[in-house]
């Protein structure tokens, strides 16, 4: 007889109270129509909230004791309570997707068909997105530019991943600080399944990724999962010193012929800010290399929980 596989819902939470009873409604509501061949566990990891998501998490908990709860001491981020939730993930399969009804629990089913199939790693991702035409846009751009790194990355990015067991142990192995969630899932180079679907506008509360927050995991994905900067900076410094180069032949190649080439300050100085600025620009880059490795090197922990429930 067939031993029954259990399967681990991996849902970060910030500042989402009016959304997580009717998260899990939804999930189980899948669990008992189309999945009761499957055993389950919610791994709900509040990252710091300052609103009622902790007690509303509580109350599920008191409903039903497969729901579990890991809770920060402070808000550590979207990565860190990823992190925390694969990590004390049992599940044979575990499943990770957001807390704020945006991704189509109705795929679920769908996913876990692949996965029985064979598929090591099913991704859903986003190929269209209900979100205002601002996010739509950075999200396009900054795509795009991980993309150079990672060709199969869906152009929409995604977060909403059923992963088997070996995916999971593999991923929580890699001990890097600031991770690229995607990235990595891509790296291992597990079979992987994509299927595209339209996420939903964002009806309970508002998102709590702010420009600080955006900028932050931009960075980590293109400096961790890419040697783009520095060969930016390469490029860029020897295309510099191409362009002075040929910008001086023609100085001289213009004084023989004609005297002086120009008169006055404004040259020099649009050749010093753009020189200037190039500089720069590349230190900003190292600078971010160096920081990254001094903050390796101290070992702090990516979270610190308060309690386990």
């Amino acid at each position: 007889m067939t031993a029954t596989k259990t399967i681990s819902f991996v849902i970060p939470v910030y500042r989402n109270e009016r959304a997580v009873t009717l998260t899990y409604q939804r999930i189980k509501g899948a669990l008992d129509s189309d999945l009761s061949s499957y055993d389950y566990e919610f791994v709900f990891v509040d990252d710091g909230s300052d609103d009622g998501s902790l007690p509303e998490l509580l109350r599920l908990r008191e409903v039903d004791p497969k729901v579990r709860i890991i809770s920060f001491t402070r808000n550590f981020g979207q990565m860190a309570a990823i992190l925390a939730g694969l990590k004390g993930a049992t599940g044979d399969v575990i499943l990770h997707l957001s807390a704020d009804l945006q991704d189509p629990v109705e795929l679920i089913p769908r996913m876990l068909r692949d996965y029985e199939a064979g598929s090591e790693l099913v991704i859903g991702h986003r190929a269209e997105r209900e979100d205002k035409w601002t996010s739509r846009i950075t999200s396009r751009v900054f795509y795009r530019i991980v993309r150079m790194s990672f060709p199969q990355m869906p152009a929409g990015g995604f977060d909403y991943v059923l992963m088997a067991r070996r995916v999971v142990d593999s991923f929580n192995s890699i001990e890097v600080r600031n991770r690229f969630f995607q990235g990595d899932l891509l790296w291992m180079g597990y079979r992987t399944t994509f299927i595209p679907y339209t996420r939903a506008k964002r009806t309970i509360g508002r998102s709590q990724y702010t420009f600080a927050k955006r900028l932050k995991n931009s960075l980590d994905a293109i400096l961790d999962s890419s040697y783009l900067p520095i060969r930016f900076i390469s490029v860029a410094g020897a295309s510099t010193a191409l362009l002075g180069f040929l910008y001086a032949l023609n100085i001289a190649w213009t004084r023989f012929r004609h005297g002086t080439p120009f008169t006055g300050w404004a040259p020099i100085m649009i050749l010093l800010l753009v020189i200037g600025g190039m500089l720069m620009l590349m230190l900003g880059i190292i600078g971010e290399y160096v920081w990254r490795i001094y903050d390796e090197v101290k070992k702090k922990p990516n979270y610190v929980v308060r309690e386990k429930y």
